[in-house]
């Protein structure tokens, strides 16, 4: 699965929150300042030759609908970004959270008690 452009990924956002829709129901969803209708337009056609989006056509109209799952685009989306930016290190990736991004005790904590709930799915029985 290719990775998506900043633009293409936004109107993905919106397809995924719309799950389907026409060229002018995406638009209005984006932020100000929007982008041309006909921008937007030649992007949908881009995601669709990509394999990502697919259509139902009325007439000269195309009502458009995602054909990769949100989820699957995220996974994919953040094994690469593991892979480019932390070395597929997740310890890097929770130093990197950890000290750089100055997360405030009651955000760490979360994290840890998050982390503890999986560390008591993978212990064996301790019955």
């Amino acid at each position: 699965m290719k990775e998506l452009t900043r633009a293409e990924e936004q109107i993905m956002q919106v397809l995924w929150s719309i799950e389907k829709g026409f060229v002018n129901d995406i638009l209005s969803q984006l932020p100000e300042p929007r982008p041309a209708y006909n921008t937007v337009s030649t992007i949908v056609r881009i995601l669709e030759q990509k394999g990502f989006v697919g259509h139902t056509a009325f007439g000269r109209t195309h009502e458009y609908f995602p054909l990769v799952q949100k989820k699957a685009y995220s996974h994919v989306f953040f094994r690469n970004f593991m892979s480019n930016y932390f070395g597929n290190s997740y310890k890097s990736l929770a130093s990197f959270f950890t000290r750089e991004e100055n997360l405030s005790l009651e955000e760490l904590e979360a994290i840890r008690r998050m982390i503890d709930k999986e560390i008591e799915k993978k212990l064996p029985d301790h019955e």
